[in-house]
C-alpha cells in the first residue's frame, strides 16, 4: 500500500496568484488540502516557508515551493493528467515565454493594484492591463484558448485576472469582445468554479 503525503496549498482567499494554483489542483482532481490565508493577517510560519512572506506556498512532505508558475509546473509534472504544459519541448518553451511575458506586462500591474495603488499609479496600472489584454484579444476570434483548442497553463495564468477585471475597475471596451467570450468559456469550467473562494465569488455581480 502506497501512502501519499497530501499536498497542502497555503492560499490567499482573494490572491490572484493563489487562485491560479487552486485552478490547477482542481483540474487534476486529486487529493489536496487548502489552507486559507488572510493576506492582511498572515500566519507567522509563512515567512519561514517563503522568504518573501507571500502566498501561494505549496508543501508536500519536505518540499516547499512558492511562486505560482513554479508551483503549477511542479503539480503538472507530478500529476500528468490532464497535461497543462505542452508535451513538445518547443511548445513548452513558447508557453514559458508566454507566462514570463504575462508576469512582466500584466501581472506586475496586477500586483500594484493588489498592493493598493492609488491615483496616477493605479490609473497607469489599469491602462497597461487594458492595453495588454486588448492586444491579445484577436487571438480568440480564431481559437478557443491561447495555445489553440486545448486549455493550458497559459489560460490558468490569465484566468484570475479576467475574473477580477470589474473588481479592478478595468473596462475593456468593444474591441476586446473575443477575449471576454474566451473568459466566459473558462469561467464555465468545473475546475474554475470549484477554485473560487466565497470572497472571489463576490467580486463579480
Amino acid at each position: 500500500m502506497i501512502v501519499t503525503a497530501m499536498m497542502t496549498l497555503y492560499s490567499g482567499i482573494t490572491c490572484p496568484f493563489s487562485h491560479r494554483c487552486r485552478i490547477v489542483l482542481y483540474e487534476k482532481g486529486m487529493d489536496f488540502e487548502i489552507i486559507d490565508v488572510d493576506i492582511h493577517n498572515k500566519p507567522e510560519d509563512l515567512a519561514v516557508m517563503n522568504p518573501y512572506n507571500e502566498v501561494p506556498v505549496l508543501v508536500e512532505r519536505d518540499l516547499i515551493l512558492h511562486e505560482s508558475n513554479i508551483i503549477n509546473e511542479y503539480i503538472d509534472e507530478r500529476f500528468p493528467h490532464p497535461q497543462l504544459m505542452p508535451a513538445d519541448p518547443v511548445m513548452r518553451a513558447r508557453a514559458r515565454l508566454f507566462l514570463f511575458r504575462f508576469e512582466q506586462e500584466l501581472f506586475a500591474h496586477v500586483k500594484a493594484l493588489e498592493a493598493g495603488a492609488t491615483g496616477k499609479e493605479a490609473t497607469k496600472a489599469r491602462e497597461a492591463i487594458r492595453e495588454g489584454l486588448t492586444m491579445i484579444a484577436p487571438i480568440f476570434a480564431k481559437q478557443k484558448f491561447i495555445l489553440g483548442d486545448e486549455f493550458s497553463m497559459i489560460d490558468v495564468a490569465l484566468a484570475p485576472l479576467m475574473w477580477r477585471l470589474e473588481h479592478y475597475g478595468i473596462d475593456l471596451g468593444k474591441s476586446a469582445a473575443p477575449i471576454l467570450k474566451y473568459a466566459e468559456r473558462i469561467f464555465q469550467r468545473q475546475s474554475f468554479i470549484d477554485s473560487l473562494t466565497p470572497s472571489e465569488k463576490a467580486m463579480r455581480k
